[in-house]
């Protein structure tokens, strides 16, 4: 039997709150404009935890929907599907509330023509988390509305009809929803119904398979590199290679004259070759002679001078009782991290075409509304005259958090009046990233009689990560103190210390630098979970029990407890030395999740082989408990190569290596051969997924590796200088 209307008001509830809190963050900042850091730090503490709402279009389900003819459901995403399963989650959700089949539901990407645009992006793990209410009820809305519309048709009660995977039946009588929606033009739109109760889910928290496999399987054209438009000509972009440097000017004589050569643009920023071919537009492009202004040269020793402790601005993020001095007895150990590049396998590209004062743009991108935006000002035509068509991603990980190079391909198209295609080479998508900042880290503890933490500090600095990047303005940074996403994984975690503190330093870097899967989390992580290790070591404690003990009794300490204390019997863990193995432990929260992991490792040699891995994670509600254990593993993997291999050099002013190789990353050989997934539910609504379980890793192997070798790892990646093994 369909739900009956609840009678709510327009503003719903959800909604209310959500611009209630907007609200209350505002009068809030008020006040640390007034009080500075004690009310700075009450904010960053909020926004470290914060789980993301979604505030745009959340009341016209027609904007969301579409009902095809065959009695399919056309779902217009505005989050991107780069590999996380977002399309499948969501998919799930959309069909419990409209009451279909899971293969009824079709989700594309939405076009910014359709109206459905996520002014935020697809980032920081809340795509599923931040559509988990809205969804839901607009999918609910549409239900209500094709009931109403069935009973009109029909002439029967709405209370008459029940639907099963969208037929509607009632009084021997059916209907399809494709039937119901034939020829409506205007729809009214009703108050968000009674949602379905969670005992009553048929698609929710079952381990439905991925909807966009297929596509992937077989190869179909659905990523950006894939994109094409009818008469498209190929563009290439000239960079510089050096740190810093801006355009001066351009010789492109030769260049203008070479085979397939249309036309070369100059701009104030940038200039481009338009050619027939993507051959020809390279050929053309090395043979322009362009003046750069650039940085002395820099070397990797500067950078390592910059970001260290004690540079740039600082903040005290989180305090509480009393600081160590200088002449108590305590422990310090300093940890550093590299440049980290995204190193997805699908270079950044896009094809764009301008007709008049109208363009469209296919593109893999994170940030639809800022790429309009961007394209729209650039080209000097209204936001709405510009439709950026989603692709699917080739990976993401915030390497798309920024694509500028839509705005260099409309401004080629717009010189020829054609389409233009172009993407960056793999050199260019090493030297131009928008990197993984490094950091450093300066960690003290003191000991009580009790072998417990008596106080413990965190200094970290880092670049910019959230800020002074297109999606989160530097102003932000000024404001609040610290780069709100540099400190993530930088609070301490362990609030029964009866002392602690952490302080951010923010150094800007001249290179770019950005979101990189997880923000700060990873390196934060590492630095203070193999601290943590190391005063368990010092204190004779089980580490599992040295954290247990030091953690405070909030709801969220509760569930860290949980996933620590589930990830340790899973794991069987054991400081014992087995077979030459060893474990290593580590836990972590992100964005309101916490997660736990247990890394099995050997040495061989100088060689550190990760054999196992137990994941505990308590995301809440699982939409898709396949598709978190996926991320998991995924991010399992991805954080093992980041500490185990990846690295960025500076040399001469150049940012190095370029090419996949050089730039190590870990091979399927090196993965471990099985990684354990246990999840817990410690609240009744999803959390954050996709980032929270690249935390631990680090710190895990690190930790394994001190128990084998006797040798403290403080430096990503981790390289052993001396094996202990007999």
């Amino acid at each position: 039997m369909a739900d009956k209307k609840n009678g709510s008001k327009k503003v719903s509830r959800r909604k209310f709150l959500i611009k209630g809190g907007l609200g209350a963050i505002g009068v809030v900042a008020i006040g640390a404009y007034i009080f500075r850091n004690p009310i700075r730090r009450q904010i960053l503490g909020v926004v470290n935890s914060l789980e993301a709402p979604y505030t745009d279009n959340t009341d016209q389900p027609m904007v969301w929907f579409e009902v095809n003819s065959d009695n399919t459901i056309v779902l217009h995403s505005p989050k991107m599907e780069m590999g996380q399963g977002t399309f499948t989650g969501i998919a799930q959700m959309a069909a419990e509330e409209l009451m279909v089949g899971i293969e009824q539901i079709h989700v594309i990407h939405a076009a910014s023509a359709t109206g459905n645009v996520d002014s935020f992006a697809t980032g920081g793990s809340t795509s599923i988390s931040g559509l988990w209410q809205p969804l839901r009820e607009l999918a609910a809305m549409l239900r209500v509305m094709l009931l109403n519309e069935a009973a009109r048709k029909m002439n029967i009660i709405v209370e008459e009809l029940t639907i099963d995977k969208g037929i509607i039946s009632g009084a021997g009588d059916k209907m399809t929803y494709a039937q119901v929606a034939e020829g409506v033009v205007d729809w009214e739109i009703p108050d968000v119904p009674v949602l379905k109760d969670a005992k009553d889910y048929k698609y929710i928290g079952k381990p439905i398979s991925r909807v966009d496999l297929d596509a992937k399987v077989y190869g179909d054209p659905i990523f950006g590199m894939d994109a094409e438009m009818q008469g498209m000509l190929y563009g290439a972009v000239v960079r510089p290679t050096k740190i810093g440097a801006t355009f001066v000017s351009a010789d492109i004589k030769e260049a203008e004259g070479m085979p397939g050569v249309v036309k070369i643009v100059v701009e104030n920023d940038f200039v481009g070759v338009i050619a027939n071919s993507i051959i020809e537009a390279e050929h053309a492009k090395e043979a322009i002679k362009v003046v750069w202004e650039s940085y002395e040269d820099l070397s990797t020793a500067d950078i390592i001078g910059m970001m260290t402790v004690g540079n740039g601005n600082s903040m005290v993020i989180q305090k509480n009782g009393q600081s160590l001095v200088e002449d108590d007895d305590f422990e310090t150990l300093e940890f550093r991290s590299p440049i980290g590049a995204h190193a997805q396998i699908e270079p950044n590209g896009v094809v764009a075409y301008v007709e008049g004062d109208k363009a469209t743009v296919k593109i893999s991108t994170q940030v639809v509304s800022i790429t309009r935006k961007e394209v729209a000002k650039r080209l000097d035509i209204d936001v709405e005259n510009v439709n950026i068509i989603p692709t699917y991603l080739g990976g993401g990980f915030g390497r798309r958090l920024h694509t500028p190079h839509a705005v260099q391909a409309a401004l080629m198209s717009k010189a020829v009046g054609k389409p233009v295609k172009y993407f960056f080479s793999r050199k260019e998508e090493f030297q131009h990233d928008m990197f993984r900042p490094p950091t450093h880290h300066v960690i003290k503890g003191k000991l009580n009689a009790k072998g417990f933490l008596e106080a413990l500090e965190h200094d970290f600095v880092s670049g910019d990560v959230a800020t002074d990047s297109a999606l989160i303005p530097n102003a932000l940074t000024n404001f609040l103190g610290a780069d709100v996403g540099a400190i993530r994984g930088g609070f301490i975690q362990y609030t029964a210390v009866p002392n602690f503190k952490a302080v951010h330093w923010h150094v800007t870097l001249p290179f770019a630098t950005s979101w990189w899967r997880s923000l700060g989390l990873l390196a934060n992580t590492f630095a203070m979970e193999s601290f943590m290790d190391e005063m368990a070591i010092k204190a004779k404690k089980n580490a599992v029990d040295f954290r247990l003990a030091q953690i405070g009794d909030d709801a969220i300490d509760v569930r860290l407890k949980n996933v620590i204390q589930a990830a340790a019997e899973k794991a069987n863990y054991t400081e014992d030395i087995i077979d030459g193995r060893a474990m290593g432990f580590a836990a972590s929260i992100d964005a309101n999740t916490p997660c736990a992991q247990v890394a099995e490792v050997s040495v061989v040699g100088n060689e550190i082989i990760v054999h196992k891995v137990t994941v505990a994670m308590d995301p809440g509600l699982a939409v898709n408990p396949d598709q978190i254990r996926a991320q998991c593993e995924g991010c399992v993997n991805m954080g093992m190569s980041a500490v185990l291999y990846e690295k960025m050099e500076v040399e001469n002013g150049e940012l190095t290596p370029t090419i996949y190789g050089p730039y190590q990353m870990a091979l399927m050989k090196n993965a471990p051969k099985e990684i354990d997934v246990v999840l817990l539910q410690g609240k009744d609504t999803p959390g954050a997924v996709g980032e929270p379980p690249l935390g631990p890793i680090g710190a895990a192997i690190a930790n394994a590796v001190r128990r084998l070798t006797g040798e403290r790892l403080t430096e990503l990646p981790l390289k052993i200088s001396k094996n202990n093994l007999s």
